[in-house]
């Protein structure tokens, strides 16, 4: 036989099976039929870090009828879906005994009208599988049409293979299709699904909530007749921070043919769907697949008018340290976002002065339309006291998802008004932060931006005194524009000390991925010092740009190699700084350097053996599954054995993201010439400052003193108190989140962070005692209340956890330099820190509510941290000497 022939054959063959296999997936529902199916729902949450499972669920059972009403030519078909005798239960609130078995299900009675329009229909247009249309009554409950959405998505599939996008209840998706004999399986993917916008979050996703999701339905097609569904999905919800807080979400729907077709009415006749449509009595209005967002009516929720009514028996709270504080700080933002104006304002105008600043910083963290034009009304920049206009713009600054309205407010605030200096230089820094966080937010197009960016370039173009170009600089580091970058690079090159210095720093702010190959020449030749001779602390700020962003192998080792030529104390902390990134397994650079230092002509001991006491380290401070926070600290020495600058650095890196948590640092110049020494080249000037970032917004800096005078008189005039760095309440966490799950139940996922500090600073310069000390204080207190709503028709239940812990840190340094050399003492201490978590199960259907609820509390012990073995060594010397 001819082998063409056969081949021939053969590909008819497989092509005649393929068509056939393919023709028993076609779908269709046969005219004057009436199809019933059984649908189940199993919708559960749950909190994971109970021993065994705890939450509030419900299920769901009906009869769900289905018909054919028109077809055309084509194979699309108009189809009339049905729900009767739809059954509800939820699971009963306490358990019934140790090993954790529950009781049986509690019914939940229907009122009427549910029922009535439970039972009201609705029409798919189907081809196929494809719902392309989706029709019902606008006016009904907005839970019960969702419901029915969730019962049409199951109709929602194709019959063959591949990836496409999809609407159904979960908003429009990408899907995968696989197909096997009978069966076909549906993925979604849950994260690519668009839908009505709705919600917010923290613009720094380690203050975010971590969202794993996934869906997956199981169709049975027999000869063209869909058979059965089983549609699954789950969603695990945790704060970032906290993954053992996290809510499990399981919905479970399940759609199984009851017989045969029976006997069902008769088609209607028409050309289109439109004029089916049009001759049925009540017609049918078309609706979205996509579940509508719904709002919950909050009855127990506080409420301002109610509070002002008994606001002399209420007292508010100022201890920002205390976590009852930070409790009513989130109280009162509740409180804000549905007040009106007039009660906004009559608050800030009745509480006692002492009380104001918390409650600006409420109003702030609000942001609410009435909350931000009552403060517009209430401030008064030309009356109001410095410290509560810093409070302001402070809060504004720290804001962790700002608004356009709110850059606006803080604008106009500042516009042609006559300032003292500290409020304008807040209020710079504050406007640099706003910018930067609404560009994040991808609204740099907003009008209110583009005025806040060129606010502080035309300022800085027009800054005739350094402070004012030091302040400016400071506020564009905190924007961190790109396009800022080329500015910068000038000012960093070509600008007197001061400036380049800022330029330098503000240019550290950026991620690696903008430190461009134009912004790395630059910085070589700052630090080779190629063009001009450059200050200490400005070369080793280009070192580190260059050192900690994908450095080339030829950077480090050209600045490796340049430090056989430095003084002994720069040389020193550079090679530090080298080793030091080797030990950090997060560092951009570690393999290059771990390279570089394999070579045994520049790692080794005539090289790398230690001159000076300058120093540089860091490691880690605690370490759980979500968080690693670290501690760093920088100090570089003068030549003589005084202090230049200690840089003191708490970070968190959490799910790939890293943020400045704090970071305090202490200069000081010019301080040779109190013990009669020469003065470094550049240092003329005696002075002693501070600089602080919190939570990566840059504050404005603080001088102590500037000249022998002005030292004499802070010694002869002090209080003896610490300088304040910030204090205040503020929204740490702020996220809200619509889930429609796939069966138009919705879950709505809220975490709400407070955190209240009070970090303060000093630094004692003794002429007589020839002693330094430095001391940085911060007591804070973080409460957290994370909760997972959900709402259906028959059944509303909120899962709660609530947590809190209040704690302290010290961080003292201690330099003798009348010996030689000097002896230098470091101690960082945490004190105890005691915690609670409340988990709460609330559960109301109907007339019936209740609300169970779990806690535990503990405390975890304080500790001195051991930073290393010679500092141990130096600090028993000094403490001895103290105490005699």
């Amino acid at each position: 036989m001819d082998p063409q022939a056969v081949w021939g054959c053969f590909c008819l063959l497989c092509f005649s099976l393929l068509r056939a296999a393919k023709g028993n997936l076609l779908l269709s529902f046969q005219p004057r039929s009436l199809y019933q199916y059984r649908y189940t729902l199993d919708v559960q949450l749950q909190h994971t870090s109970t021993p065994s499972p705890w939450g509030a669920g419900m299920q769901a059972e009906a009869l769900i009828h289905l018909h054919r009403l028109w077809r055309d030519r084509d194979g699309q078909e108009l189809l009339q879906v049905q729900i009767h005798d739809l059954k509800a239960q939820r699971q009963p609130e306490e358990e019934k005994s140790q090993d954790s078995t529950r009781g049986s299900p509690v019914e939940i009675a229907l009122s009427p009208e549910a029922q009535a329009e439970l039972q009201q229909p609705v029409l798919i247009f189907w081809i196929s599988g494809k719902v392309k249309a989706f029709y019902g009554n606008k006016a009904e409950n907005i839970l019960i049409s969702n419901l029915k959405r969730g019962i049409v998505s199951l109709f929602q599939l194709q019959p063959h293979a591949g990836t496409t996008v999809e609407e159904d209840a979960s908003g429009s998706c990408r899907v995968t299709y696989t197909v096997s004999n009978h069966s076909i399986t549906k993925t979604k993917d849950l994260l690519s699904c668009s839908k009505p916008k709705s919600g917010f979050t923290s613009i720094n996703k380690i203050f975010g909530v971590q969202w794993q999701p996934s869906s997956r339905s199981q169709y049975v097609v027999k000869d063209g007749l869909l058979q059965s569904v089983l549609a699954e999905e789950s969603h695990l919800v945790a704060p970032a921070l906290r993954s053992c807080s996290s809510i499990k979400i399981t919905s479970r729907q399940q759609l199984q043919l009851v017989s045969p077709a029976m006997p069902g009415p008769a088609e209607v006749s028409g050309q289109s769907p439109k004029d089916v449509l049009a001759g049925m009595g009540a017609e049918p209005q078309p609706l979205g697949m996509a579940s509508l967002p719904f709002r919950r009516v909050c009855t127990h929720c506080p409420s301002l008018r109610a509070f002002l009514k008994a606001s002399d028996r209420q007292r508010v709270r100022t201890d920002t340290s205390k976590v009852a504080t930070t409790w009513q700080f989130q109280r009162f933002i509740q409180m804000l976002r549905s007040a009106k104006k007039r009660d906004v304002l009559e608050l800030l105008r009745r509480v006692p002065e002492e009380a104001r600043p918390f409650l600006v910083e409420a109003a702030v963290a609000t942001q609410s339309v009435a909350s931000l034009a009552a403060l517009s009304d209430f401030l008064d920049f030309s009356k109001e006291p410095k410290s509560l206009l810093e409070k302001f713009l402070y809060a504004a600054a720290f804001s962790p998802q700002p608004s356009g309205e709110l850059l606006h407010l803080v604008l106009d605030k500042l516009d042609g008004k006559q300032l003292a200096p500290e409020i304008w230089e807040t209020g710079m820094v504050a406007v640099g932060s706003l910018v930067g966080k609404l560009c994040q937010q991808k609204l740099c197009g907003l009008q209110v931006v583009e005025r806040g960016v060129e606010t502080l370039l035309r300022g800085l173009r027009g800054a005739e005194e350094e402070p004012e170009v030091v302040i400016y600089l400071l506020a564009l580091g905190n924007a961190r524009l790109p396009e800022t970058i080329p500015t910068l690079l000038e000012l960093a090159e070509d600008g007197p000390t001061a400036v380049t210095t800022a330029a330098t720093s503000a240019l550290q702010r950026f991620p690696a991925p903008h430190i461009s190959s134009e912004v790395k020449r630059v910085m070589r030749r700052i630090f080779h010092q190629t063009r001009k001779s450059y200050d200490k602390t400005c070369r080793l700020a280009a070192a580190e740009i260059l050192l900690d962003s994908h450095p080339l192998p030829m950077d480090v080792i050209n600045i490796l190699l340049a430090t056989s030529e430095m003084e002994p104390e720069m040389a020193t902390f550079l090679r530090l700084k080298v080793q030091n990134s080797l030990h950090d397994h997060h560092h951009l650079a570690r393999k290059t350097m771990k390279d570089i230092m394999g070579d045994p002509r520049i790692n080794n001991y005539n090289f790398f053996s230690k001159a000076g006491i300058s120093s540089s380290f860091s490691g880690p401070l605690t370490v759980t599954q979500d968080l690693t926070s670290t501690f760093g600290l920088d100090l570089l020495f003068l030549e003589g054995g005084f202090l230049r600058k200690s840089v003191s650095d708490f970070s968190l890196l959490s799910h790939g993201q890293r943020l400045r948590a704090a970071q305090v640092t202490f200069e000081a110049q010019g301080m040779e010439s109190m013990m009669g020494e020469n003065l470094s080249e550049g240092e003329e000037e005696l002075m002693a400052g501070m600089s602080a970032t919190f939570l990566d917004v840059q504050l404005r800096p603080i001088i102590f003193f500037q000249g022998y005078t002005d030292l004499m008189a802070k010694v002869l005039l002090s209080s003896g108190e610490p300088t304040s760095v910030v204090r205040g309440n503020f929204l740490l966490m702020d996220h809200h989140q619509v889930i429609p799950l796939q069966s138009g139940l919705q879950v709505t996922v809220r975490l709400q962070g407070g955190l209240g500090l009070d970090i303060s600073a000093d630094m004692d310069v003794s002429i007589w005692e020839q002693e330094l000390k430095t001391s940085i204080s911060a007591r804070g207190s973080l409460a957290t209340d994370f909760q997972a709503e959900l709402d259906s028709p028959f059944l509303q239940a909120t899962l709660r956890s609530q947590t809190e812990a209040e704690t302290s840190i010290h961080f003292d340094t201690k330099l003798r330099f009348s010996s030689s050399p000097v002896l230098m003492c470091l101690q960082l201490r945490e004190e105890q820190v005691p915690y609670r978590e409340v988990l709460t199960v609330s559960q109301s259907a109907g007339s019936q509510s209740s609300t169970a609820r779990k806690g535990r509390r503990g405390t975890v012990h304080g500790r001195e941290f051991t930073l290393h073995q010679a500092n141990s060594k130096v600090c028993n010397l000094l403490l001895t000497a103290e105490k005699e």
